[in-house]
């Protein structure tokens, strides 16, 4: 079984309510952008590319009923701005609100608003996942001159179907070629997204996967043979720092002592040649309760201070293993050279 994290069919939107799994699988409807604000803001859908394709296509909705009226560019410029400030550190909305944005100013608006829906970031990402599973699979087997010999990874966070993502895509097609002997997932904490969607979709498509604890992933690393560490991301930037969901920093240091390379899996559409470091990128903190309680049941005592980032920067030296994309594997130090021309003409 493999779910699909969006279901659209002309002016009609669904997402997989990712906060019920995995004991319920519940598609929600989403018939506005406001409605698609609160599903990105309240993490019902997760992952860069998901959150920009949800954004857009929300968007097609409200202009197919008819939202807009006279004045549709003024009403597609706030409803992207609004979408864009839900979660700001995944560069992907903003790449696609830009193009839109552009898209609406220039092209005659008497022209059916449905080709907005697809907006052509949905093509090619979906493009993209399929050249960079590639380059992915090449690189990690490279070392394995034996067919038969198998890999263990290690994985982080969600980056399955549920969030449109790529290391588990990965993962999934190693399982399918046979390559893959293990997968050790982390359960990703506050949110837990590895227990809740990784371990479920793993466990749903027959793939050999094992749940860890964050903290026991040096452990693992060690004691386990680990022959790759795979993270998605949210946002890499010129030099290759990279953001992904916090803890991603100290996988990454845990690694480069082990001497297992680091992979970062992601479309180029999450590349931001725009920033020069990791300095740059915003961090969005997110509320203290998703730490402090789970399930609306609390876990830490009353009046606890709580910070709480949704997001770390891997900086580009402890990337080792270098950055899959759909134009290929690059070392932090070549991204920015490879990518460069190559964004502005997507």
């Amino acid at each position: 079984m493999t779910l699909e994290a969006i279901r659209y069919r002309t002016g009609s939107l669904q997402i997989l309510n990712q906060l019920l799994l995995p004991h319920q699988t519940v598609y929600d409807d989403i018939r506005s952008v406001q409605d698609a604000y609160e599903a990105i803001k309240s993490m019902k859908v997760r992952g860069a590319p998901a959150i920009a394709i949800v954004g857009c296509l929300s968007l097609a909705v409200e202009l197919r009923a008819g939202a807009g009226g006279d004045d549709p560019v003024t009403f597609i410029r706030e409803s992207l701005c609004h979408l864009t400030s839900a979660r700001p550190t995944a560069v992907n909305m903003g790449r696609a609100a830009r193009e839109l944005m552009e898209f609406a100013e220039n092209e005659s608006m008497e022209k059916n608003s449905e080709q907005l829906r697809e907006s052509k970031r949905q093509v090619e990402d979906t493009q993209g996942s399929f050249f960079t599973l590639k380059n992915g699979l090449k690189k990690l087997v490279e070392p394995k001159k034996n067919q038969n010999n198998q890999v263990n990874l290690l994985s982080f966070c969600s980056s399955t179907v549920t969030d449109t993502s790529l290391c588990v895509g990965v993962v999934r097609s190693l399982h399918t070629l046979g390559r893959l002997k293990r997968v050790y997932c982390t359960e990703t904490r506050p949110y837990n997204q590895g227990s809740r969607l990784t371990a479920y979709e793993a466990v749903a498509e027959g793939i050999p996967a094992t749940l860890i604890t964050d903290s026991m992933a040096a452990l693992t690393m060690r004691e386990m043979d680990i022959t790759a560490v795979v993270v998605g991301a949210d946002r890499v930037v010129a030099n290759g720092d990279t953001a992904n969901k916090v803890g991603t920093y100290q996988l990454a240091i845990a690694a480069k002592h082990h001497g297992i390379p680091f992979y970062v899996a992601a479309p180029s559409t999450s590349c931001d040649l725009s920033l020069e470091s990791g300095r740059d990128i915003i961090i969005e903190v997110r509320p203290p309760e998703e730490l402090t309680s789970i399930n609306g049941v609390p876990i830490a005592a009353p009046g606890i201070e709580v910070w709480n980032p949704a997001f770390d920067v891997t900086p580009h030296q402890l990337i080792t293993g270098g950055i899959i994309t759909e134009l290929g594997v690059f070392l932090p130090s070549e991204l920015q050279a490879a990518l460069t021309g190559r964004l502005t003409a997507l």
